[in-house]
């Protein structure tokens, strides 16, 4: 018997050049409160912190040392960027095997088994510009549906604010050619791609899905934007004026992502 996989959308992560700022933002636009500052990052050059958005987490990174990835990253990308797109999976080894077979190279491993934790960042130049990460919970629990999340540290449900904003239902990652890309991605994910009603092609996770879309930015290959289930619009559009985040009343910038209210 074929047992079904399964793949959901946990934590996206940005990168910034100004943590502080970009907090705010998120504070006051999003409804949300910060929940962990995960120490571990420093070895990357970085500094972080995550919100709870629902059951899922808006992760924030900035470098502090020169010549980081992170700070490559921003380079590249012209500015605070959408940097990461983090899955919760219910086999690793089998996805660790899948890039193999592909020809994907592991970036990071994420292995810690005395946390509950084990996981693998795909490398950005063969995901398509994006560091793709897969990681599964080991701990009781772990394959709940908002169970256990180690990235977020132990004692995230407390910080969970859901008056602004409920969840991320979406992330929208751009290419020059998307098509290609969105193929490369249901390689990886070993998910049929699907085209949407605007003739983009997407993936359908468990609980949310990934658009692939033109770059009209000039800012190139990578996350671009992340739809949210919206609570309260008047709320987050406030917000977004007072923050200068306002775009329109369906989207407003927040940390470099185009954040779309549905």
């Amino acid at each position: 018997m074929v047992v079904a996989m399964w793949i959901r959308l946990r934590q996206i992560a940005v990168v910034t050049a100004d943590l502080r700022k970009t907090a705010m933002d998120i504070g006051t636009v999003l409804g949300v409160e910060a929940c962990f500052t995960d120490p571990g990052v420093k070895r990357f050059g970085l500094k972080n912190t995550l919100w709870p958005v629902g059951s899922q987490f808006l992760e924030v990174v900035t470098p502090i040392a020169d010549n980081t990835a992170g700070g490559r990253y921003m380079q590249r990308r012209h500015g605070d960027s959408g940097y990461m797109f983090i899955t919760q999976v219910d086999d690793v080894g089998r996805r660790r095997a899948r890039a193999a077979e592909l020809g994907i190279r592991i970036a990071f491993d994420l292995s810690f088994p005395e946390e509950g934790h084990d996981g693998i960042q795909l490398h950005p130049a063969d995901t398509g510009g994006t560091f793709f990460e897969m990681d599964q919970m080991t701990m009781d629990g772990g394959d709940e549906v908002g169970g256990p999340w180690y990235p977020a540290g132990r004692n995230w449900e407390p910080y969970v604010r859901t008056d602004y904003v409920s969840g991320i239902v979406a992330a929208e990652i751009q290419s020059p050619e998307p098509a290609t890309l969105a193929g490369r991605w249901s390689d990886m994910a070993e998910i049929d791609l699907a085209t949407d009603d605007n003739g983009h092609p997407y993936l359908q996770l468990d609980n949310a899905t990934v658009r692939f879309v033109e770059d009209q930015d000039g800012r190139g290959e990578g996350l671009g934007g992340i739809d949210v289930a919206t609570v309260d619009r008047d709320a987050i559009l406030a917000g977004a004026r007072a923050r200068d985040c306002y775009v329109s009343d369906d989207e407003v910038s927040v940390a470099g992502l185009r954040v779309r209210l549905r």
